[in-house]
């Protein structure tokens, strides 16, 4: 099999339907390539919905990165660091592949880039909740005034910017929700060159950070957060639809 090239410059942005996945050929595959781990911690999911959803991830990644290097997709082996982020541990003389999964109805998304940190964050912007109030309580004061200002019909579609942003952000980082909030804020008056500040309590230089926001079929935000190092020109985000073992 040819393996997938991915130059340091680029970053692939994977993304698969779970919902349109029923051939029962396809989820025995997915079965026999977890780990023992992985299996005892689907057996945790209280719904058929949430078991298939965390089967096809685990066969996302384990796919997604045999896609790369010759590894078989059960051979991978997986930690999670001090905050929870899964991680390569090997085989042994793996690539330095580093990856980020995020999952929400009718979404799963698995952002691959080499020797660079990278967080993704897909939310279905169509679910119920609070917007304005989670704001209010959550995000920096700039960021929940800049959203307050928004007309109402806007407001929803910006708090998704700002949340999955966040979200991208703090993964990417590896320190999840170890990092408040509304200890920074994203600058989103130019979508095409997203800026973020940082309080004085978050060390972290704005220039090390590449963003970007999309939407999937008109429900699905994504965001990204990829790491670059100075007087680097931009990284290239390339999406690919798949199904993990489809021939």
């Amino acid at each position: 099999m040819t393996l997938l090239s991915l130059p340091s410059n680029v970053a692939h942005l994977w993304y698969v339907d779970p919902d349109a996945i029923e051939d029962w050929y396809l989820l025995a595959a997915y079965h026999s390539v977890m780990s023992p781990d992985e299996a005892q911690q689907q057996a945790r999911y209280r719904f058929p919905a949430g078991r298939k959803e965390y089967l096809v991830t685990r066969a996302l990644v384990r796919s997604v990165l045999s896609a790369y290097a010759p590894v078989l997709p059960r051979d991978w082996v997986f930690v999670r660091n001090q905050h929870g982020r899964p991680e390569i541990a090997g085989p042994s003389g793996a690539p330095r592949l580093r990856f980020n999964l995020s999952n929400t109805r009718g979404m799963i998304v698995c952002l691959v880039a080499r020797d660079r940190e990278v967080g993704v964050d897909v939310e279905d912007i169509h679910r119920r909740g609070e917007t304005v109030a989670v704001a209010d309580r959550f995000f920096s004061p700039f960021e929940a005034a800049a959203l307050n200002r928004q007309p109402p019909s806007r407001q929803r579609d910006r708090f998704f910017d700002y949340w999955t942003l966040k979200e991208a952000y703090i993964k990417a980082r590896g320190m999840g929700l170890a990092i408040p909030l509304d200890h920074f804020s994203y600058h989103l008056e130019n979508p095409e060159a997203i800026r973020i500040s940082f309080a004085p309590e978050l060390p972290d230089n704005p220039d090390r950070w590449q963003f970007s926001l999309t939407t999937l079929g008109g429900r699905h935000r994504i965001a990204t957060a990829i790491e670059r190092r100075s007087g680097e020109a931009p990284i290239c985000i390339e999406m690919l639809r798949t199904v993990p073992f489809e021939r």
